[in-house]
Order: C-alpha cells, then sequence, then structure tokens
C-alpha cells in the first residue's frame, strides 16, 4: 500500500499537466487547428503561424491567462508539449551585474506553473557591458530534449520532463570561440541526428554538427575569419537540394547539412560582424540584410544547389529619405511573391521590388522613427501578426502600394534600454514572440505572458 500511495504521489503532478493539455486540447479542437512553436521562428523557422480559429481583429484588450516572474535577457521562448521554455539571467549584486547565474525555466503552458529548471554560473565580463543583459538564444525543442545556449557560449541538451542533464559543450574551451561583444546569439538548429550550431570555433568550425544524443561532432565547416556574428541557421529545400544557409560576417555559405560540404558562397562584408536579421527565402529568392551596407539578394538555381548574384544594396545614410533598398538590422524582412517588405533600421517600414531593390514606398506607421528600431512579423494567412520593439501587438496587411494597419493593443511593457543611437532614452522590448496554440506568448526583462488570440475568447 506504501509503495502504491508513493506512486501516486509521483505521477500526480504528470497527471495534473496532462489533465490541464487535455482539456486544452479538446476545447481547441472545437474551434480550430493547434499548433506549437518549437524553436526560434516556430516549425522550420518560417514565422508562420498556421492556426486557424484566430482573431479577425484585434480586441481593445488582450485576455492575459497568466504572467510569470522572470529575470532579464534577450531570449524568445519556445513552446512545446504542454510545456513553454524561456532563458533568463540573474545577476550577482556584488559583482556590478557582470556575474551571475544563467537559468532556463520551463513552464506549463495552460497555468504558468513552474515545473522545473536549470541553471548555470558565467560572467558578462567579455560582452558589451550595455547589453550584458542575459541570454539571447531561442530554446531549441525536439521531442524529448530540449537543447539551449547561453550568451557566452555554453551548450546544454537537457530531457523535457525532468531537467536532467543529457549533455553538454562550452564554445569557448572545446573550440576556441572569441565570444562576440553583444554575444552568442544562435540558437542551434535540429535536422535529423544532428544538431547545427553557429560556433564560432578558430580557426575551421563556424558552423559544427553535433550528434543529438551524445554531444559528439559530427563535422565542421567553414572558417572563421573575422567573428563568429549573430546569425541563425536555417534549411531551405531548393535546387534539388536541401541547403543549410548560414550567414557570417564575411558572406553567405550555402552548406550540405549532412556531410558540411559546401554547394555554394558569396561574399558580403558586414561592420562589427552584425548579421542580425535571419536569411529568408521565397520560391528562389534568397534575403539577407544588414545595417551598413544594406541587402543582398541571391537567386537560387531552379534544379541544382547554386546560386548568382542577383542585386546588393548601397551603404547605410543616416537619413531615411537618402537610402534606396533595405537597411534592417534586426528585424527579420518578408519576401512575398516579388516584393519585400521589412523596417528599416531608422524605424520606418519599407517595401521593395525584390527583383531589382528599388524601394517603392516607405510609412512611418509601424515602429517609432529612431535609430535601431525593430519589429518581428508573422504571417498569419494574407496578414500579419507584428511585434514591435514598444510591446505593441499589431495586426497588419503589407501589399505592394503599402502598409494597411488592422489594429493594435499593447502586449507588454518594454524595459530595455538601448545603449547607444537616437531614442537611447527609451524603453523597447527586442524580444521574438512565440504563437502556439491560439496565444502569443511574450516576455521582458521582469516577466513572461501568455495572452489569447483566440476568436472564442473575444
Amino acid at each position: 500500500m506504501l509503495s502504491m500511495l508513493r506512486m501516486l504521489r509521483e505521477v500526480a503532478p504528470r497527471v495534473k499537466t496532462a489533465a490541464y493539455v487535455l482539456t486544452g486540447v479538446v476545447a481547441w479542437s472545437v474551434t480550430g487547428h493547434a499548433d506549437d512553436w518549437p524553436q526560434w521562428r516556430g516549425a522550420d523557422r518560417l514565422a508562420v503561424w498556421h492556426e486557424t480559429g484566430i482573431v479577425d481583429r484585434l480586441p481593445d484588450e488582450l485576455t492575459v491567462t497568466w504572467r510569470v516572474p522572470i529575470g532579464s535577457g534577450y531570449a524568445g521562448p519556445a513552446v512545446a508539449g504542454g510545456r513553454v521554455f524561456v532563458l533568463d539571467w540573474r545577476a550577482d549584486p556584488a559583482s556590478r551585474t557582470l556575474d551571475g547565474r544563467e537559468r532556463l525555466l520551463v513552464l506549463d503552458e495552460l497555468t504558468g506553473t513552474v515545473l522545473w529548471t536549470h541553471e548555470w554560473s558565467t560572467s558578462y565580463r567579455m560582452l558589451m557591458g550595455s547589453y550584458a543583459i542575459g541570454p539571447r538564444a531561442t530554446p531549441t525543442v525536439d521531442g524529448d530534449r530540449v537543447y539551449v545556449v547561453g550568451a557566452t557560449g555554453r551548450l546544454f541538451c537537457l530531457d523535457v520532463d525532468t531537467g536532467e542533464l543529457v549533455w553538454e559543450t562550452d564554445y569557448v574551451e572545446r573550440y576556441g570561440l572569441s565570444v562576440p561583444p553583444w554575444g552568442v546569439t544562435s540558437a542551434p538548429l535540429v535536422d535529423g541526428d544532428r544538431l547545427i550550431a553557429i560556433v564560432g570555433g578558430e580557426p575551421d568550425a563556424l558552423v559544427v554538427a553535433f550528434d543529438t544524443q551524445t554531444g559528439e561532432e559530427q563535422w565542421r565547416a567553414l572558417d572563421v575569419v573575422a567573428e563568429a556574428g549573430y546569425g541563425q541557421p536555417v534549411i531551405y529545400e531548393v535546387g534539388g537540394a536541401r541547403q543549410l544557409i548560414v550567414w557570417h560576417p564575411t558572406g553567405l555559405a550555402s552548406l550540405d547539412p549532412v556531410t558540411g560540404s559546401t554547394y555554394w558562397e558569396q561574399a558580403f562584408d558586414t561592420t562589427d560582424g552584425i548579421t542580425v536579421a535571419t536569411p529568408v527565402r521565397s520560391d528562389r529568392y534568397l534575403l539577407v540584410t544588414q545595417l551598413y551596407n544594406g541587402a543582398l539578394m541571391m537567386r537560387l538555381g531552379a534544379d541544382r544547389p547554386t546560386a548568382e548574384l542577383l542585386w546588393k544594396g548601397s551603404s547605410n545614410s543616416w537619413e531615411p529619405d537618402e537610402t534606396d533598398g533595405l537597411h534592417a538590422m534586426t528585424t527579420t524582412p518578408i519576401v512575398a511573391g516579388d516584393h519585400v517588405y521589412g523596417v528599416d533600421a531608422h524605424g520606418e517600414l519599407r517595401g521593395l521590388d525584390a527583383r531589382t531593390g528599388e524601394r517603392l514606398w516607405m510609412s512611418d506607421g509601424m515602429t517609432t522613427q529612431t535609430s535601431y528600431a525593430t519589429a518581428f512579423f508573422v504571417r498569419h494567412g494574407d496578414r500579419y501578426f507584428v511585434n514591435n520593439d514598444d510591446g505593441d501587438l499589431i495586426l497588419a496587411r503589407l501589399t505592394p502600394t503599402g502598409y494597411v494597419e488592422l489594429g493594435r493593443v499593447p502586449l507588454i511593457e518594454p524595459t530595455a534600454k538601448p545603449a547607444r543611437g537616437h531614442g537611447a532614452d527609451r524603453l523597447v522590448n527586442w524580444v521574438h514572440p512565440a504563437y502556439a496554440n491560439g496565444h502569443v506568448f511574450q516576455r521582458n526583462d521582469r516577466e513572461i505572458l501568455r495572452a489569447s488570440l483566440r476568436a472564442v475568447d473575444y
């Protein structure tokens, strides 16, 4: 009898969580199709939300189902298997905030209850101090494992149920990474039995594929010429092959994700290693964009993994009207048909001709007009959910003739303070949200929240 009671006590929390999840699934099955958001920019890193039963218009006020206090950081949440995964940082006050502990929190998706945590000590003394406020990389969830990397290059594989450490590695100790000034930002990408990460190992391990089960190296690729950069690896199937696209400080590369061998490369120098916006593809277009030298558009081969330069942008001017093209810094743009939409580094939303890079229109209606303005786009059918750095949630359409705002509502308070540029005295939110199971999940430096976007809730 005592052994039976012990067993019941052990399984009760899991049964309770399962009941919550089952209730949510049953309720959602009446209204629409639901999806998880297991990594950076969701399924396949495409920033596309496929769910049905979502609001046609934004309400005057969102229904927030829970808020949970957390520490600071730029890392966005991931949602998978009834859990929410988010990284944060808690500084040691005695160190003047540069030493402390990074932490992964795992929450119950429906209640916000903390299920488990895993934390580790680190130092931010090698980072630019004004941005040393926490981890940057979104967790990557794959089945029963979650992979997280901290701002100083420590990579962990953890069991999603228990938080038990499966394996870990340190980019600095194992590969000789020189931690970039703004920290390690790249979220690892699962591809079959490979975990592909931008490591920045010197001299020849910019990209490394680890065995997902053991952490052993499967292959390494690309020399580190400048620094690791801040990009996110993506895989696109085009030209008769699956191509791993890696944007680094001196160029754009396409690799075979199974072997790490190079398909093609295109030189494209950046300043300060700023390779933040994720490479985006539509049909045979492949686009990257940066602050100082504008955008680079490649034309991908139709039946072979090849590419040619279609057009390249010009140098940046601090006067918006003096620049054509697009100089997005932290905002990943959109390529839709023969058009490009993105937020320039000055804050204006721009529409471009994807064939030539010519600017077609410009709008100041989406974000505050200031340096390093940011907005994150998630496509939902023929419209976009947009999270700007003022903490607003916007519903909009982007068209060849202009920007059409369908609604706007406050979502979360901006809490981070930019240290450079015009408008440095304002607070911002530079976190990519998650959209999953009828809700938006967003965090700042004080809390993470879950707000409903289901039509039945309004």
